[in-house]
């Protein structure tokens, strides 16, 4: 018998699986490639919330843990997708200069915000109220880093790159059996997916759809990550990732004219070279209704979890997030209320 079966290889999923690995504790993780949200995400180890210049919940507690797993994770594998990015927020008025420097004071966030201004980053990026420079930031390349993890698990027999039939798995009473698999427990990990699972649909899922565009831009030679109404960071040469979308409506898997113009209409407000969209990505973030994720055990079937709705924060999330569920799971350390799906249970579930 397993210990564990998971369901979906994204950042919760592997982060997961690598809990388990490292623990010693046997598991078997399927995946079918259809939720894509992890791999297309920006990838930014950035606590600070550059639209509002507020901390994201709970991140600085997180950042230090991400790094922390992260590097671990490298060293196991024997790859490199972890790297130091400098990011710079690029004014638009002099008010939002002095938010900056009104979040700069906040004990919180003054480690993250710089609050010695730079006149300008690159010289085809204009900022007539200058730019601020976010400290301590890096990114890692979260494709990259789902697959090299995905390429480990198959030479150990551990991945099956197959759909999860709900359908076929078995509830005994001291665990699952699916498709000739016994195991302790289950983890669902499917991101927006989680909408098409029988046994956790009823939880207030929110999907919202993020699209990327790849650019190619000569002599643009940026080094640097910048946001202003969008994000633009280098990508390796002369191309560079532009994004995010943001759509609470659109729940189509794939990317859309609309997005790719949007973006290009921004970009020309940000960057005076020309240039040449070579790529478009597009995924469903898992959101939930009050920007928490979903974790915990079902409210009747008591061998079967979920570990869920990151939303854009995946990267930062993850390894905090798994480690508490399996602390719940294996020492019984109570959840975080914040994130315990138990919170939903009463209003959301029904037996029937």
């Amino acid at each position: 018998m397993k210990d564990y079966i998971i369901v979906g290889a994204g950042l919760a999923g592997s982060c997961l699986a690598y809990r388990l690995e490292k623990s010693g504790k046997s598991f078997v993780l399927y995946d079918d490639g259809s939720q894509e949200a992890s791999k297309v995400a920006g990838g930014f180890m950035n606590p600070v919330i550059l639209k509002r210049f507020t901390l994201a919940w709970k991140a600085d507690e997180q950042l230090e843990k991400a790094y922390s797993f992260y590097g671990d994770m490298e060293d196991h594998l024997g790859k490199k997708f972890l790297g130091p990015l400098e990011v710079y927020r690029r004014f638009s008025s002099a008010e939002e200069q002095n938010n900056w420097f009104a979040a700069a004071d906040k004990p919180r966030l003054a480690p993250y915000l710089d609050t010695k201004l730079v006149s300008g980053v690159n010289k085809h990026i204009p900022g007539k109220y200058s730019f601020g420079k976010v400290l301590g930031t890096s990114r890692i390349d979260p494709r990259y880093l789902l697959d090299s993890y995905s390429a480990h698990l198959q030479e150990k027999k551990c991945l099956k790159n197959d759909t999860f039939e709900y359908y076929e798995m078995h509830i005994l009473d001291a665990g699952v059996e699916y498709k000739g698999i016994r195991a302790k427990k289950v983890i669902f990990c499917e991101g927006f997916g989680l909408l098409n699972n029988p046994f956790f649909n009823y939880l207030p899922l929110r999907g919202n759809k993020g699209e990327y565009i790849i650019i190619k831009a000569p002599g643009l030679d940026l080094e640097v990550g910048v946001k202003s109404s969008i994000f633009i960071f280098p990508a390796g040469g002369d191309h560079y990732a532009v994004g995010a979308t943001y759509s609470n409506t659109d729940k189509t898997p794939g990317p859309t004219k609309a997005a790719r113009e949007e973006l290009v209409e921004k970009l020309r407000d940000l960057i005076t070279v020309d240039f040449e969209v070579i790529d478009q990505v597009a995924g469903l973030r898992p959101s939930t209704i009050d920007r928490r994720p979903l974790v915990g055990r079902h409210p009747e079937h008591l061998n079967l979890y979920t570990c869920n709705g990151f939303g854009s924060r995946g990267i930062l999330l993850a390894p905090t997030i798994s480690e508490q569920l399996l602390d719940f799971i294996e020492k019984d350390t109570p959840l975080d209320p914040e994130t315990d799906i138990s919170r939903f249970t009463k209003k959301w579930y029904n037996k029937n």
